[in-house]
C-alpha cells in the first residue's frame, strides 16, 4: 500500500510520503490551533510543516513542483500561515492590541521586499547567464569573468527569504502567551531587518565588474580561441537531460583521435551531465550564435543522435556530416531515413551495412562506413576459465520497459529459475547478478521478482561461505580492502579539490581540466576495479549495486552471461565468451533468431531455462562448444575485424572524410576562380551558408528548425 502510495504521489521514499502527508495535514491542524484558540498547538503544527517544507525541499520533491501548479506553490503556503497567525492573534483577543498591528505591518512589509529580491535574483542569474558556456576552452586569458555571487545567496534563494519570517512567527507566539509584546516586536524587527540585507546584500551583482561581459565580447572570445586553436573534428550533440549517456559514450573516441577535436553541445543541461573529459567543450543553445562560429577550420562532423537541431550546423558546406549513433542494434532507430541527410553513416560492422539495405530508407551502401565500436576496446577477449578457478557466470537482464511486453526482460517470467539452475549447479559455478538500475520502476512484479532473485543470490552466498570446501585467502582480502579505502580515500581528496563551480559563467573561466588529476583519477578507477575483485572470494556470488563496478568490469571477470535483447548482449559478443539469451515471450528458437541478429550464436533459454546446460557446458570445455565458430563469425559481422583496431579504423575514416571535404573546398575555390570573382567575396561563397546572417541588434535569437 505504501509502495502504490509513493507511485501515486511520484515521491522517492516513504520518507517523503510522510513529509508531504504531514505538511499537507499540518494546515488544517494550524487552522484549528487557531479557531480554538490554542498557541501550543499552533506552534507544534506550525513547526511540523515548516520542517517537512524544508525537507521535501532539500530532496527536490516532485510534489513541491505540482503544489505550485494548483495555487499551493511556495509562496502562497507562507502566506496562509501567517494569516492563521493573524487569526489566532485576533481569537486571543488581542486585535485592539499594538502587537497585532505590528504583525500585520510586518508581513506587509515582508511581502513588499519579495518583489525587488525576486527580481534581483532573476537579473543576477540572467545576467550571468552567457550566449556560450564552455569547458576546456581558455577563457580566461580573453575576457574578464567575475566570480559568481556566494552560493548562500542565490540557492534556493526563494525559500531562504520567506523563512525570515520565522523570526517574526516565534517572536508573535511567544508574545501572545506573555503580558509583554517585546519579543514580538523583537520578531519583526529581525525578520523585517534580515529581509531588509538580503535584499541589499544582493545588489552590487547585478552592475560594474560583478558581471560578465556582454554576449557581442563572449561570442567574439570564444571566435578568437577557436581561431587559435583551430578544430578540426566536432562531435555535435543535442537532446534530453537523459540523453547525456549518448555523448559521454563517444568521449573517450575523441580524446583519442589524431585531429583537434571539439564537441559542441546546443542544451545546458547536458553540458552539466557530461563525463569528465579533456576535449575542449562549447554549448552554443542559440541557433543563430552557432551558425556564426568560426568553424572554417573543421573538416568533418560527427553526430550521435538525430534530432531537428542537427540542421544548424548540417546547413554549413565546408564540412564532411557524419552520422555515427550511439549504439548498434536491431532497434529500428539504428535505420532512422533522417540518416539521408549525412555524408557518410558509420557502422560497427557489415550487420549494419546490411540492415540499411534490408530497410530501404535511402542511404546508399556507398556512403556506409565500417568502423568497429571503439568505446568496446576494454573488453577483453576471453582465453578459458583461468586454472584453479571455478567459472563466473553473470546475470545482467535488462528492464521492464514501458509498454508490459513479457519479451522485455527475463526477470518477471524466467529470472529465478535461472539464478536457482546457477546457484545449485554442479560442478559449481559463480554467480554475478548486475540487474538494470530501472528495474521494478514501471512493474511492481519486476521489482518484486528482482527482490526475490536478490535474497536467492545472498542466501547461496551465506550457504557456500559456510561450505569447508571453500577456502578464504584473508590475508589477501584484508589487503584488498585496504587498497580499497585507500583508493576511495583518495578520490574522495580529488573530487573534493575540483569542486563544484559558483555557476556556468565561473565554470567556463575556471574549466579548463586539471590533465594531470585527470590521469590519476582514471588510474586509481582501474586499481579501484582490481581491487575490488579481490576484496572477496573468487567463489562467491555477489549481487552488483550501482554504478560500479562498470559492466564492462563485469565482463571482464565473468566466463559467461546470460541476458536479454540489449545492447549488453551486442558489447558482451566483443569477449567471444559464450552467452544465453533468454525468449521470454515464447516467440520459439528460429523466429527469435530470425528477429535479433545478436542471439545467433547464443544459447536460446526458454523461461524454465532448462537449457542452461549447454551454456555451462560450453564454458567448462571451451574445445567441445558448438558455437564456437559462430560467436567468432558473428562478433565479426556485427562489430567488425580484430585488426585493425576499432579506433585505428575510427581515425582512418575520419582521415579519408577529411581529405573529401578539403577536395569539395578546393574545387570550390578553383570553380570561383576561373570565374574571376574577387578573392574575398569567394571565400565567402566557398565557406556560404544559406540564410546565414549576424544578428540585428536587439534580435532574438531564436533560430529554429
Amino acid at each position: 500500500m505504501i509502495s502504490t502510495a509513493i507511485r501515486v504521489a511520484r515521491v522517492g521514499s516513504a520518507a517523503e510520503l510522510a513529509a508531504a502527508a504531514l505538511m499537507i495535514l499540518g494546515f488544517p491542524a494550524i487552522m484549528l490551533a487557531a479557531l480554538v484558540p490554542s498557541v501550543y498547538a499552533f506552534a507544534a503544527a506550525a513547526a511540523v510543516t515548516y520542517l517537512a517544507d524544508h525537507y521535501l525541499h532539500r530532496k527536490g520533491s516532485y510534489l513541491i513542483n505540482r503544489l505550485s501548479k494548483v495555487r499551493a506553490g511556495l509562496s502562497i503556503r507562507f502566506l496562509i500561515r501567517q494569516l492563521l497567525l493573524i487569526l489566532l492573534l485576533a481569537r486571543l483577543s488581542l486585535s485592539d492590541n499594538l502587537i497585532f498591528y505590528g504583525a500585520i505591518a510586518c508581513f506587509i512589509a515582508f511581502y513588499g521586499l519579495q518583489a525587488p529580491h525576486g527580481a534581483l535574483v532573476t537579473l543576477i542569474r540572467n545576467r550571468r547567464r552567457m550566449p556560450v558556456a564552455t569547458r576546456n576552452v581558455d577563457l580566461k586569458s580573453r575576457i574578464r569573468i567575475p566570480d559568481a555571487p556566494p552560493r548562500r545567496l542565490l540557492h534556493r534563494s526563494a525559500e531562504k527569504m520567506l523563512h525570515l519570517d520565522l523570526a517574526a512567527v516565534a517572536g508573535l507566539l511567544v508574545s501572545s502567551v506573555m503580558d509583554t509584546a517585546v519579543a514580538g516586536f523583537i520578531g519583526i524587527g529581525l525578520t523585517i531587518g534580515l529581509g531588509g540585507l538580503y535584499v541589499l546584500a544582493l545588489m552590487p551583482y547585478v552592475r560594474g565588474r560583478k558581471t560578465p561581459p556582454k554576449a557581442e565580447q563572449v561570442l567574439a572570445a570564444v571566435d578568437d580561441w577557436l581561431a587559435e586553436y583551430k578544430p578540426e573534428t566536432v562531435l555535435y550533440f543535442s537532446g534530453s537531460k537523459d540523453s547525456a549517456y549518448q555523448v559521454n559514450m563517444w568521449l573517450e573516441t575523441m580524446e583519442q583521435l589524431d585531429t583537434r577535436p571539439l564537441i559542441i553541445l546546443r542544451e545546458r543541461v547536458i553540458l552539466n551531465n557530461l563525463a569528465p573529459t579533456t576535449v575542449p567543450v562549447v554549448c552554443v543553445p542559440g541557433g543563430v550564435h552557432l551558425m556564426n562560429m568560426d568553424l572554417t577550420t573543421v573538416r568533418v562532423a560527427l553526430y550521435a543522435a538525430n534530432v531537428g537541431k542537427n540542421i544548424h550546423l548540417l546547413r554549413v558546406p565546408t564540412m564532411k556530416h557524419v552520422f555515427i549513433g550511439h549504439g548498434d542494434s536491431d532497434k529500428l532507430a539504428s535505420v532512422n531515413p533522417y540518416s539521408k541527410v549525412y555524408d557518410e553513416v558509420w557502422t560497427a560492422g557489415r550487420a549494419g551495412r546490411d540492415r540499411y539495405a534490408i530497410a530501404d530508407v535511402g542511404v546508399r551502401d556507398e556512403d556506409i562506413v565500417e568502423v568497429g565500436r571503439p568505446q568496446l576496446a576494454p573488453i577483453r577477449t576471453w582465453q578459458g576459465v583461468p586454472e584453479g578457478r571455478i567459472p563466473t557466470v553473470l546475470y545482467a537482464p535488462t528492464w521492464e520497459g514501458w509498454d508490459g511486453n513479457p519479451g522485455n526482460t527475463s526477470i518477471v517470467l524466467a529470472g529465478e529459475n535461472i539464478v536457482n539452475r546457477l546457484v545449485t549447479a554442479d560442478p559449481p559455478v559463480r554467480v554475478l547478478y548486475k540487474p538494470h538500475p530501472f528495474t521494478g520502476t514501471v512493474s511492481k512484479e519486476a521489482g518484486a521478482a528482482h527482490r526475490r532473485i536478490t535474497a536467492l543470490v545472498e542466501k547461496a552466498a551465506a550457504e557456500r561461505a559456510a561450505d569447508p570446501r571453500f577456502t578464504v585467502d584473508t590475508a589477501a582480502q584484508d589487503r584488498a580492502k585496504a587498497e580499497l579505502a585507500r583508493i576511495e580515500a583518495r578520490l574522495a581528496e580529488l573530487s573534493g579539490r575540483s569542486g563544484d563551480k559558483g555557476d556556468e559563467a565561473e565554470a567556463s573561466r575556471d574549466g579548463v581540466v586539471d590533465v594531470a588529476r585527470h590521469e590519476e583519477v582514471a588510474r586509481l578507477r582501474a586499481e579501484w576495479n582490481t581491487a575490488y575483485w579481490v576484496a572477496f572470494p573468487t567463489w562467491e556470488h555477489r549481487v552488483i549495486k550501482g554504478a560500479e563496478p562498470r559492466l564492462y568490469d563485469c565482463f571482464n571477470v565473468s566466463d559467461a552471461m546470460v541476458s536479454d535483447i540489449s545492447s549488453v548482449v551486442s558489447d558482451f559478443i566483443a569477449s567471444g565468451k559464450p552467452y544465453a539469451v533468454t525468449d521470454s515471450a515464447e516467440v520459439g528458437v528460429e523466429e527469435f533468431k530470425r528477429q535479433n541478429t545478436a542471439v545467433r550464436a547464443a544459447v536460446i533459454l526458454s523461461n524454465s531455462a532448462a537449457e542452461l546446460g549447454g551454456l555451462l557446458d560450453a564454458v567448462r570445455d571451451p574445445a567441445a562448444d558448438p558455437l564456437a565458430a559462430d560467436r567468432k563469425e558473428l562478433k565479426q559481422y556485427l562489430l567488425g575485424p580484430d585488426e585493425p583496431t576499432s579506433i585505428d579504423q575510427f581515425n582512418a575514416a575520419v582521415a579519408a572524410l577529411a581529405l573529401k571535404s578539403e577536395a569539395r573546398n578546393a574545387g570550390q575555390e578553383t570553380r570561383l576562380a576561373g570565374a574571376n570573382v574577387d578573392p574575398a567575396e569567394a571565400a565567402e561563397l566557398t565557406n556560404a551558408v544559406p540564410g546565414q546572417r549576424l544578428p540585428s541588434a536587439g534580435e532574438s535569437d531564436g533560430v529554429t528548425a
